[in-house]
């Protein structure tokens, strides 16, 4: 199994490539169609000096687009926006913890759209995140200093790039 950094483009293009062959990922989120992005709030010791915002766009199961976004672009595109610490969404792909449960409890909360509509959603979540982790995920908090110094200096590029 590859490895991955979170919260990277390397990731979303590798999960959307899984995502896009694998028929049962297809078939399981048949019934969904939604625009929903991600915050990964921002924490310096992890790396993450501003918010990452990522999202995606499914249509009846087919992916349409895992990508980053910048905060107006996400505003704009998104039905639900979501939004947790990386140590929380960590907790998500690792499956020590379950979308719904975390939800209500208030560890992730819902920055834009309804709490009905995505409700409605959230029982396809497991679905969503084992599509997510058909790679091995490498979060900072597992990093050496060194590496960790070098990612930090990744995202900075990559937002400058893509104007995130």
């Amino acid at each position: 199994m590859n490895k991955y950094r979170y919260c990277t483009p390397e990731w979303l293009v590798e999960s959307a490539r899984i995502y896009r062959s694998t028929p049962e990922f297809q078939e399981s989120l048949k019934k969904v169609t939604t625009k929903i992005c991600f915050r990964v709030t921002a924490d310096t010791g992890w790396g993450i000096d501003e918010d990452i915002l990522f999202g995606v766009v499914v249509e009846k199961g087919a992916l349409i687009e895992l990508d980053f976004y910048s905060e107006a672009a996400a505003l704009e595109m998104a039905e639900f926006i979501i939004s947790a610490t990386p140590q929380e969404w960590k907790l998500i792909l690792r499956k020590d913890n379950k979308f719904i449960t975390d939800f209500m409890l208030g560890k992730i909360q819902l920055e834009k759209g309804s709490k009905v509509g995505i409700i409605g959603v959230a029982p396809y979540a497991p679905h969503f995140v084992e599509a997510l982790t058909q790679v091995e995920l490498v979060f900072p908090d597992e990093m050496t200093a060194a590496d960790l110094e070098e990612f930090r200096a990744y995202l900075a590029n990559f937002r400058g790039e893509r104007s995130l």
